[in-house]
């Protein structure tokens, strides 16, 4: 991140306009828009009849309410939305140009293909924010998702949130990042999805797990992306513990970040274009 706001003059202009990309083209495309409103707003009502369904007999289970496990499941439903373009079907992504020889161009602009990586991923993932606060404003609205406990809740859960958002660009990173290494990187990216929603917490809030899945899941970055700032948000981790949920979020931040970094310098050596 920092990267891509250092530069000056032009390289920065065209940083923030490469960052754009998707969210124009997802505005030029209203049909797919509208598929993306009407498919999370069913999962949404999916995830709130079935959590209400769950406490229909109790009112606690795992240290959580109704309200702060709706709460949960309708924030991790709206993480979750892929709002952006998708890469693989508009043959755009990392895959894609190293198979095809086009990733050449990458290391051919004014800047650096890790910045240009960064400006879009960051792209992506404003442009998938978006749609994930307009949705939680509106289950805001009806009552469908509880509000924070105080500001100061709202402000640190904030703040969780935008490390998380830090440690899923990195994963996403790194995934294409092998792509260097293997160009048929698919079954690992089924695996990193599937692992993700279920360590994470999107699938379920990882506080129903047994202690020993808990205990593995904090052990991976997964859980940084998603549980950590949610569980703040719904007072399931108290702002006493505040300062080492976090401080485990930034700690993932700067391992991922580096090993990224190293992977980044060695990756131009691994291209090969085929043909002319």
């Amino acid at each position: 991140m920092a990267e891509l706001a250092s530069g000056n003059g032009p390289r920065t202009r065209w940083s923030w306009r490469v960052s754009l990309i998707s969210a124009v083209a997802e505005l030029s495309r209203p049909v797919r828009m509208t598929f993306t409103f009407f498919r999370t707003a069913l999962q949404l009502v999916l995830v709130i009849s079935l959590w209400h369904a769950l406490y229909r007999h109790t009112s606690s289970s795992a240290g959580l309410t109704v309200e702060q496990a709706t709460s949960y499941a309708v924030l991790a439903v709206l993480l979750s939305q892929q709002g952006g373009l998708d890469r693989i079907a508009a043959r755009d992504s990392v895959l894609d140009h190293v198979r095809e020889g086009s990733i050449l161009y990458w290391y051919m602009r004014p800047f650096s293909p890790a910045r240009y990586h960064l400006a879009r991923g960051l792209g992506d993932q404003i442009y998938a924010l978006c749609w994930a606060c307009a949705g939680y404003l509106a289950c805001l609205a009806v009552g469908a998702t509880g509000p924070p406990a105080s500001a100061l809740t709202s402000v640190l859960a904030l703040v969780s949130l935008g490390l998380g958002q830090l440690v899923l660009y990195f994963l996403n990173l790194l995934i294409d990042l092998l792509c260097f290494w293997s160009m048929t990187n698919q079954n690992a990216v089924f695996v990193y999805k599937f692992a993700f929603n279920l360590m994470s917490g999107v699938f379920a809030p990882l506080w129903f797990f047994p202690a020993w899945f808990q205990a593995a899941a904090w052990c991976l970055p997964f859980q940084a992306a998603v549980n950590v700032p949610l569980s703040l948000y719904i007072g399931r981790i108290s702002l006493r513990d505040f300062p080492a949920a976090v401080g485990v979020q930034l700690a993932w931040c700067l391992a991922l970040g580096a090993i990224s970094a190293f992977l980044w310098r060695r990756a131009g050596r691994r291209i090969t274009v085929q043909g002319g």
